[in-house]
């Protein structure tokens, strides 16, 4: 099994895909760079920091700045997919619904890489993440979610909390076990993540 996690941001995975991150999985981050008062060099160690406690592997593109990746739809959906190009079993992509426009451009950017093409590989499971902010506050419809994985709530905290520039109101723990539970709740088990199911090919 393959998993690839496209991440707009350095802490996108842990959010949305924190509770099944493991060996099987390989993170892109399409940006990493200097933003507010976090340097690029702190989020690439909190990054380290989750890699080495879970065991994934991770990339990043070096070309797209931050809060800007509209402005270079074509480089993002040629970097997608060559990204592809390693056959994935399962891809996951951020839930398109968020209010932030990078979150945006790369959903619509891996939907496009994602397509059935004679060049590209046909990834047979593509889903979608959800995190706080995705269910607080849909910006383009109702938010829904139809798979859900069980998950270890603790471990999953502490991956979070790795990501210490991070962590604050919304995405604080506090947030992410209430989104845990609840979606735990849907799925009959104590602690869940959910994601939306684009393709599911067995």
């Amino acid at each position: 099994m393959k998993r690839l996690i496209i991440a707009p941001h350095v802490d996108d995975d842990v959010l949305g895909c924190g509770g099944i991150l493991d060996k099987t999985c390989h993170v892109l981050y399409v940006g990493v760079d200097s933003h507010h008062v976090v340097s690029a060099e702190e989020r690439w160690q909190e990054a380290r920091a989750v890699a080495k406690r879970t065991g994934h592997r991770y990339s990043a593109f070096d070309a797209f700045t931050v809060n800007r990746y509209s402005e270079r739809f074509p480089a993002l959906i040629a970097a997608f997919e060559s990204a592809i190009s390693t056959r994935p079993d399962e891809v996951y992509i951020p839930e398109r619904t968020s209010y932030n426009q990078d979150h945006q451009a790369v959903y619509d950017a891996a939907m496009i890489a994602l397509r059935p093409h004679d060049t590209i590989p046909f990834v047979p499971r593509v889903l979608a993440y959800e995190q706080p902010h995705v269910l607080m506050w849909p910006t383009a419809g109702p938010h829904e979610v139809n798979y859900f994985r069980e998950i270890d709530i603790e471990e999953k905290i502490a991956r979070v909390e790795l990501m210490k520039s991070q962590v604050r109101d919304y995405r604080g723990p506090d947030v992410i076990a209430a989104l845990a539970k609840l979606r735990g709740a849907q799925a009959r088990v104590t602690w869940a993540e959910a994601f939306r199911i684009i393709r599911w090919v067995e």
